[in-house]
């Protein structure tokens, strides 16, 4: 080994290559398993390969950690991990639990854990890097950090305490919303309601947006209704509405009484709609301009990190108002044909006129006809009044067409498999975790 210390946290996200050079994947967690006397024994690697599959790797095909890599033999079985009994994942489970010093010195949180190669292909935990209570009553202030073997500390259990997941969610910051819900939708029921909990309002609508229905509701149903309100005012409107009909009438319009207004109106709007129709897929906030905008200001709008790149591959111009329901639908502008005139040319002279919208009530196989046909990302949709009231993005169609389990549905039965380096206990036997998402059948900008 090249390495024999390496702190667990900063091997999150490390790239996994076989000895070939070839990448096999990233690492997300470690799995430990706990010991009578000795401090924990590393099992091995939980590496996501593409296709957002989890699996297995031993410790022992492992041969070097080192320059933030991780090579191995390239002998592995690329089922699905499931988590057995007895066994501990380090970063999901173990960062952030209160540990009480033998010495009777207080306690502390871990943040951090060192594991340590004792011998070829053996690893265990070395040491723990906790943090103290802080002692200031400074906002700003921190505890003191300290180094403390595995024997010096035992875990502090309490009923009903629920462990910090602070440290979890610093370490996984850089996910993606899709890889965090997978990433939490892996973990025990009880750990994943306290990840939640923590995270903050922006963060959780982007993960709850891509999970399942039933993992929607239960993560919902755990936080306070100003909270939740707040969440669903961050989460894109036609996933809202998805969240907001699987709950009870009673709760669901008590939430809408809560949020944002503006936030609430296009919710309810959306939910009128039949889910199988243009007004069921929409979203209602795409890039609305006047006729007198340039094409300057039109590509400043499509920059916007925030902007799903489907809404950004085109721009509505309508007359005022500009929220929908707008005033009168003048047209779309692809941003492709923006780049073919000056920064200082009106919008409303390059208005593609070829493209015809839909109604709400067009069924959702018309819609993605139309946009195959015609090569579109998104077709917008207006009412009878001719009103823009949203478009309905290639992302919308593909989850209408998808089947329910898209998510997760990895060919698992037909995934080849290298030389198993663990028993058959581990693969997978239960229905697959990340499905589509309840009215998000035919609904969803993600």
């Amino acid at each position: 080994m090249s390495a024999t210390r390496v702190f667990v946290a900063r091997l999150a996200g490390c790239t996994v290559f076989d000895p070939a050079g070839d990448r096999l994947g990233k690492v997300r967690d470690v799995l430990v398993v706990y010991r009578k006397s000795d401090p924990p024994r590393v099992v091995g690697l939980i590496v996501e390969i593409p296709g957002r599959r989890r699996v297995f790797v031993s410790i022992g095909r492992v041969t070097s950690i080192s320059s933030g890599q991780i090579i191995t033999t390239g002998l592995i079985n690329v089922r699905r991990f499931e988590q057995r009994g007895g066994e501990v994942r380090v970063i999901a489970e173990l960062l952030g639990r209160t540990v009480v010093f033998a010495d009777g010195s207080g306690q502390a949180t871990i943040e951090d854990v060192a594991i340590e190669e004792f011998g070829p292909g053996e690893w265990a935990v070395a040491q723990l890097f906790v943090r103290r209570p802080k002692t200031s009553s400074s906002p700003f202030a921190k505890g003191a950090t300290v180094f403390a073997n595995w024997n010096d500390v035992r875990e502090k259990t309490a009923v009903g305490q629920a462990q910090s997941a602070e440290q979890l969610i610093a370490t996984y910051s850089d996910l993606k919303p899709a890889d965090l819900a997978n990433t939490l939708l892996d973990l025990p029921q009880a750990r994943m309601l306290e990840v939640a909990e923590e995270l903050p309002d922006d963060r959780l609508a982007d993960v709850l947006e891509e999970m399942p229905e039933s993992e929607q509701v239960e993560i919902l149903s755990q936080l306070d209704d100003d909270r939740a309100a707040d969440v669903l005012d961050q989460m894109q409107p036609d996933d809202a509405a998805d969240l907001i009909a699987q709950l009870s009438e009673e709760r669901g319009e008590h939430l809408l009484e809560l949020m944002q207004p503006e936030e609430a109106d296009d919710v309810r709007m959306l939910l009128a709609y039949a889910p199988d129709t243009a007004g069921g897929l929409m979203t209602t906030e795409p890039i609305i301009v006047s006729a007198d905008a340039t094409v300057a200001e039109g590509l400043a709008l499509i920059r916007r990190h925030e902007l799903a790149p489907a809404l950004g591959a085109a721009i509505c111009v309508t007359l005022p108002p500009y929220e929908p329901p707008t005033g009168r639908f003048l047209g779309m502008v692809h941003f492709q044909r923006m780049l073919r005139y000056p920064p200082h040319e009106r919008l409303g002279t390059i208005l593609d006129q070829g493209l015809e919208p839909v109604t709400a009530d067009t069924s959702a196989a018309v819609v993605s006809r139309i946009l195959a046909s015609y090569n579109l990302v998104s077709v917008p949709v207006v009412d009878d009044n001719h009103r823009l009231v949203g478009v309905v993005t290639i992302d919308d169609v593909l989850d209408y067409l998808l089947p329910d389990d898209w998510r997760s549905n990895d060919s698992d039965d037909d995934a080849p498999e290298q030389v198993p380096n663990r028993t058959p206990t581990r693969a997978q036997s239960g229905a697959p975790r990340l499905m589509n998402r309840g009215r998000r059948t035919t609904n969803g900008t993600s």
